[in-house]
């Protein structure tokens, strides 16, 4: 974020997550009252950072006191939060936005093409930055779903007296029956030694 203040010398800068799903969440801010602008947007279900994810385009507001586009609350939210103009870019990943770089200045028509440019540029390194720590977070969670799978396996195998394929079998039936994640499953059976939907016997 320090970067692009100095690259386009704008007042505050901003990357705000896009999960699919769930609400956009700032993933870093240099001022802490762009949080309350974005949260506004979001609960308003309009505004610049939403109109850049939705339309997958670059949004610039040269002079906030002559836009129309949204909401005069929004402009009044903008301009009391001393932000005169603004530039949205979307970091696509995979396809799709994942996230926006916000950039705004305190005077208005403080972004030219020149800027735009750059934006697209600083986005691009975000989006690749953001796809790496996604794939790198899949791979830790895969890789944790493999070391429960295999310790509920094990269990299985010491109990029943069965070969590791077996085991995996049972783990795999009991997803399926129960329409649940396979390590859902076999976190249950670690954590109460017993496969779900299993009731103990009455004696």
């Amino acid at each position: 974020m320090q970067f692009a203040l100095q690259a386009i010398k704008c007042t505050a800068a901003s990357v705000v997550l896009v999960t699919r799903g769930a609400r956009p969440e700032p993933m870093a801010l240099t001022d802490p009252r762009l949080a309350d602008l974005y949260r506004e947007q979001v609960d308003a279900g309009e505004g610049p950072l939403l109109a850049a994810i939705g339309d997958d385009q670059p949004i610039h507001i040269p002079d906030v006191t002559s836009e129309t586009r949204w909401s005069p609350n929004w402009a009044q939210q903008v301009t009391a939060a001393e932000i005169c103009s603004a530039l949205h870019v979307p970091l696509t990943v995979g396809g799709r936005p994942s996230a926006v770089l916000s950039l705004y200045s305190d005077r208005p028509h403080a972004f030219d093409d020149d800027d735009l440019a750059v934006a697209h540029i600083l986005a691009r390194h975000a989006a690749i930055a953001i796809a790496n720590a996604r794939h790198e977070e899949s791979m830790n969670q895969a890789v944790d779903a493999r070391k429960i799978v295999g310790q509920a396996m094990g269990m299985l195998m010491e109990r029943f007296d069965l070969d590791s394929d077996r085991a995996f079998g049972v783990l795999k039936r009991y997803s399926q029956d129960n329409n649940r994640k396979l390590r859902d499953v076999a976190v249950e059976l670690i954590e109460t030694r017993k496969l779900p939907g299993v009731q103990p016997r009455r004696r």
